[in-house]
């Protein structure tokens, strides 16, 4: 997708929006095509086998103006779920974390309450989902306390739920892997903090 970006972006300096739609519609364009010249505006773009880096593109979003970032971040939006909850919390929830959160463990109850508990094959596959649903709220958050925060409730919310996950090693193992993470999110946070986290891990013992 930043492919596309990366040659858009290129082309409207040049005034050339005509090549794009060419470009799109025309998968062969390369070498072999008779329009193609080193001096193309593609040129740079034509053979690029990864994504620019965060630093060309940082610096390519430096020179548009507002109106065209702000379509840029729309068509991120409606590219993909990820992309448009990311921008959701950016936007509305980022001021307050602690509602965040508390946002997050609700819908944490809600899924831990839904789980089957008469099956633990079935029990798994839907904690290893609420597991997800977690881990990517904390990549949108990116803050040690949150992710330690969460993960602690969910380590607890699964002790709660009644579920006897230690007859499953892969949980045990889940769990544990968890604890682990935990440790080292608290081990990045600051001194005061620390302390208050470490005395809720011990409820997890």
């Amino acid at each position: 997708f930043f492919y596309f970006i990366c040659i858009y972006i290129h082309l409207l300096k040049h005034q050339s929006c005509q090549k794009v739609q060419y470009f799109l519609k025309n998968p062969g364009f390369g070498p072999d095509c008779p329009s193609f010249r080193p001096q193309n505006p593609l040129f740079p773009y034509l053979y690029r086998m990864k994504p620019a880096s965060l630093s060309e593109i940082k610096k390519e979003i430096s020179l548009l103006p507002p109106q065209e970032i702000a379509e840029l971040c729309l068509r991120l939006a409606r590219y993909k779920k990820e992309n448009k909850e990311l921008l959701t919390y950016l936007l509305f929830e980022a001021a307050d974390e602690i509602a965040f959160i508390d946002g997050i463990k609700q819908e944490t109850d809600t899924f831990f309450a839904e789980i089957n508990n008469s099956n633990l094959y079935f029990a798994k596959k839907s904690i290893r989902k609420i597991l997800r649903n977690i881990n990517k709220h904390i990549r949108y958050s990116g803050k040690p306390e949150t992710a330690a925060e969460l993960l602690i409730y969910f380590c607890s919310a699964l002790n709660n739920s009644g579920i006897d996950y230690k007859k499953s090693t892969a949980l045990v193992n889940l769990y544990a892997a968890q604890i682990k993470k935990i440790n080292k999110y608290i081990d990045a946070m600051h001194e005061d903090l620390q302390y208050d986290f470490r005395k809720q891990m011990k409820s997890l013992d």
